[in-house]
Order: structure tokens, then sequence, then C-alpha cells
């Protein structure tokens, strides 16, 4: 794991403090814990603007049907 060293406003620093001590080992696993979130919503944004600048077309898709066969023995056994 990679340490990083990021500066904040004193308010934040003070809020982060009352929610998890640096002394308890907690501010890091909760830095980590927003973090993680965060970066998933760019990615999301970034996906929906690629979207946005060149649609799926019908055309794009390609399912053919008949190439699927019926699979009787893949059937599960009920749960009890």
């Amino acid at each position: 794991m990679r340490q990083l060293l990021i500066e904040v406003e004193d308010d934040i620093a003070a809020k982060l403090e009352a929610l998890a001590p640096g002394r308890t080992r907690r501010r890091s696993e909760f830095v980590r814990m927003a973090i993680r979130p965060a970066l998933w919503e760019l990615e999301e944004a970034a996906t929906a603007e690629a979207y946005q600048r060149q649609p799926d077309s019908a055309s794009d898709a390609y399912l053919d049907p008949s190439t699927w066969e019926a699979n009787e023995g893949a059937r599960r056994k009920p749960r009890r």
C-alpha cells in the first residue's frame, strides 16, 4: 500500500479528527472508504460522457439467437 500526503482545510481536518482520530488508526480506513466511491463516480461520469459522444446503435449489437442451444442438463436442483 502506498502512503499519500494530502492537505485539507483546517475545518475539514478538525471534523476528520473528531470522527476518525489518527491515534486509533481509523483515519486511513475512513479516507480510503471516502475515496473509493468518489473514484467510482468519476469513472461512471466518464463512461456516460463517452456514450453521449458516441452512442451505441442497433447495428453495433450483434445477437444471433439461433446459436443458443437448450441445455437440459444445466437445470439446478431446487433448494430445500
